[in-house]
């Protein structure tokens, strides 16, 4: 089993990857919680490095917390309706709490490639595959070896949309401008280092602010300061909404509404848990 973030294996080992001028050692950690956040499904990296093991890493506990959560959901809804109860609030903060089972519908494999020519010297793109195997996490990584503007063509079959892409390479404008079409629309995320403090990357963010202003509804941008910091010392995140769905899973106060379709996707979510124990136990 792959290694968890927070064991001193994966600190120990993904150490060997810090290199100080890359200033990554507390966005490695931010882009882990927000892959948890948000479990997303294609993900993709430009510029490998430090971070590389953490965004692994994150996909490989997410799709653990997705499988247990999921036997956990089922069986709290088996009880409720083996009694005959409808859904409420007593089902709503079992184990797993507030858990919404149309997101339990399909399966969750989620997928990462890096895009690197490995050209730079003083990054340590060229060990990631060796820390990414001692820690188990090699089959979770498509290495695309390239440059950015070669990579397109690339990529592993059916990854698009794209769910969630870092970026840190000086190629942020070029990536915008090729790979912001292959963004999920319903709130994709694109997050960018070190825009802030120097001139080219506020040309950046403000060629991105220019084409917000052109195209209203389709992204929502906010940049973080590492204030502590002289240089790579921000991230830029822009999240695409142009084609984001609106949820409404609760009414005024927040109160959850327990309607035929969350009935109906509970429902369904249990028959294919059933199904799937059936199946395997088929092939056992």
């Amino acid at each position: 089993m792959p290694h968890s973030i927070h064991s001193e294996e994966f600190r120990s080992a993904v150490a060997r990857l810090s290199v100080p001028g890359m200033g990554t050692e507390v966005v490695g950690p931010l882009l882990a919680n927000l892959v948890q956040l948000l479990r997303p499904r294609r993900v993709l990296e430009v510029g490998m490095g430090y971070t590389t093991p953490f965004l692994a890493a994150a996909l490989a506990e997410a799709e653990r917390t997705v499988a247990e959560e999921s036997l956990a959901l089922a069986a709290k809804t088996r009880e409720h309706l083996d009694a005959g109860r409808a859904l409420d609030d007593s089902w709503l903060l079992a184990e797993p709490p507030l858990v919404t089972p149309s997101l339990h519908l399909e399966p969750y494999r989620p997928r990462l490639a890096a895009v690197d020519n490995l050209s730079i010297a003083e990054s340590s793109a060229g060990r990631v595959r060796e820390v990414l195997t001692e820690l188990g996490l090699d089959d979770r990584v498509t290495v695309v070896n390239a440059d950015l503007k070669d990579s397109l063509d690339k990529l592993p079959e059916e990854f698009t949309p794209i769910d969630f892409a870092w970026v840190d390479a000086w190629e942020c404008l070029w990536f915008f401008d090729h790979f912001w079409p292959l963004i999920n629309p319903d709130g994709g995320l694109v997050v960018m280092h070190y825009l802030m403090t120097y001139p080219e990357g506020d040309a950046v963010r403000r060629y991105i602010a220019k084409f917000q202003e052109r195209h209203p509804g389709e992204l929502e941008v906010v940049s973080l300061l590492e204030s502590q910091k002289l240089m790579q010392n921000s991230v830029t995140i822009l999240r695409r909404t142009s084609g984001a769905q609106k949820l409404r899973y609760a009414g005024t106060g927040g109160r959850i509404d327990y309607s035929d379709q969350l009935h109906r996707d509970a429902e369904e979510h249990l028959r294919l848990v059933a199904d799937g124990r059936a199946a395997a136990d088929r092939s056992a």
